[in-house]
């Protein structure tokens, strides 16, 4: 089998000799050229960026002809360089494709890359075309890129720079006023500024180590604000890149809580010590414990033994009426708030609801309440209007005012109850003394009456049970209260 074609590339940097001589037949132009970056290593550290320029043949007829291809390359940076190569081919072309089927591509690696530098890349193939002819040539652009790159960093100038420097910052909030950073330097380099950052500059220092040295260096300091989440910059000036150096991040944690180690010679006789006290305090414990259940058992059995658990009664709705001469601070409320903290009750008072009672009116709004409510209750005093115009203080505008026209409208809607003998079991009356209801509502001694405080706990009891109306204190037809009405 023949052997294929292989390139074997030198430096020609004047004008191939082939120049100078005429050719009957001259091979076509490239189908393709591509550029690229590669590492390459001379072992250990050494390492060398250069370009990979590669290129395909055109499969026609005339690459029976060919001998070399040429590569130029011009840069263009702060300083210009220009360098060409010719690869020869090591065998004659017998086909326009390879045996397998596939084109024919070459490449070369070797154009040493600097920083940050514009490349212009011609090629063309060998014999050139004669004198005063159109010469085929295929070109492209390239620019290198920076320090950044990841390749670009194992330049030997990036690697000064620090691109492979590893400082492994670390850095806590120690208290609210000082931030410890930790980091190993590089060896180029002595000054190293070190910042703390939030939206703004809130702690910095600059370091100045007295040699070369690759241990781990730390240093303390004062921040101006809160730190923990902050951003640690750490900005190295090495001898090759002055003050534009790669930077380096970090963010401020919570420092780890420290604990003290005890000398390896006091080990034993410490832990002695420690069993010693965990072992008396857990007998202390457990007998403490004992003596908390025992006061606690015999406290439950004396409190059963004496007070029987009450039951949870449901709460209800309560509407609270009143005759005008009832004073409302020093009767009213403290009946209320006894309906609401100790019989569960939700309490409907004309008082709260002034504005609902002027938009519906108070027959309607009284016979809507009625109608809500679970229990209805009549509360009467009979102590003398003259006592409460004193602590209440009646004046225009007062609550007695007010509850002027509900009385006698409740009084009304229960004479109805009372003929109807529909919802007589919501009615309940109250007294603050002896009862001794007036002639006028003499009706109501058929309800179920209490006298507060001595019947507190019977009144809530019977709010939340249905008790039937006497029969034997009430007229088939109707009271006399109420007939008159």
């Amino acid at each position: 089998m023949p052997r294929e074609p292989t390139v074997q590339c030198e430096p020609e940097p004047g004008p191939s000799p082939e120049w100078f001589v005429k050719h009957n037949l001259t091979p076509g132009d490239l189908r393709d050229l591509q550029v690229k970056l590669v590492k390459t290593s001379f072992g250990g550290e050494d390492y060398s960026i250069v370009m990979n320029v590669s290129w395909i043949l055109r499969a026609d007829a005339s690459i029976c002809s060919l001998k070399a291809t040429k590569i130029c390359v011009t840069g263009k940076s702060n300083f210009h360089s220009y360098s060409c190569v010719r690869c020869d081919y090591t065998e004659a072309f017998r086909s326009q494709t390879r045996p397998s089927g596939g084109k024919w591509a070459f490449f070369y690696a070797g154009f040493p890359v600097e920083l940050n530098t514009h490349y212009f890349i011609g090629a063309h193939n060998i014999p050139n075309a004669n004198m005063n002819e159109d010469g085929p040539s295929m070109s492209v652009n390239f620019t290198s890129p920076g320090c950044s790159d990841h390749i670009m960093k194992y330049q030997k100038k990036c690697i000064e720079a620090g691109s492979l420097w590893d400082p492994n910052i670390t850095a806590c909030k120690k208290n609210e006023e000082e931030v410890e950073v930790s980091f190993t330097p590089h060896s180029p380099g002595k000054r190293y500024m070190v910042l703390i950052l939030q939206d703004t500059i809130i702690g910095d220092t600059m370091l100045e180590l007295q040699q070369d040295t690759l241990t781990r260096t730390s240093t303390v300091i004062s921040v101006t604000g809160e730190s923990e989440g902050a951003v640690v910059q750490l900005t190295p000036y090495f001898p090759t890149c002055g003050n534009d150096c790669i930077r380096r991040r970090g963010a401020v944690l919570l420092c780890p809580p420290t604990t003290a180690h005890p000398a390896p010679g006091s080990n034993r006789s410490v832990l002695g010590d420690w069993l010693s006290l965990l072992l008396l305090s857990l007998l202390a414990a457990v007998w403490v414990l004992a003596v908390g259940v025992y006061l606690m058992w015999r406290h439950e059995r004396i409190k059963k033994a004496s007070f029987p658990s009450p039951t949870l009664l449901p709460s209800i709705r309560v509407l609270v009426v009143y005759p005008p001469e009832v004073c409302f601070l020093h009767t009213i409320c403290p009946f209320t708030e006894f309906l609401q903290n100790h019989c569960r009750s939700e309490v409907i008072l004309e008082k709260w609801q002034r504005k609902k009672i002027a938009d519906m009116g108070p027959v309607q709004w009284l016979t809507a309440q009625k109608q809500a409510a679970d229990r209805v209750i009549f509360l009467l005093s009979n102590e003398a209007s003259a006592v409460c115009e004193g602590p209440c203080g009646k004046s225009e505008g007062s609550p007695g005012e007010n509850s002027q026209d509900l009385f006698p409208l409740a009084f009304n809607l229960f004479c109805s109850d009372l003929r109807s003998q529909a919802q007589l079991h919501k009615y309940m009356v109250v007294y603050f003394r002896e009862a001794d209801p007036q002639d006028d509502h003499s009706a109501l001694s058929v309800c179920p009456q209490y006298r507060l405080m001595e019947d507190a706990t019977a009144f809530c009891k019977g709010l939340h049970v249905k008790q039937p109306v006497s029969a034997g204190r009430r007229s088939p037809a109707c009271h006399s209260s109420c007939c008159s009405l």
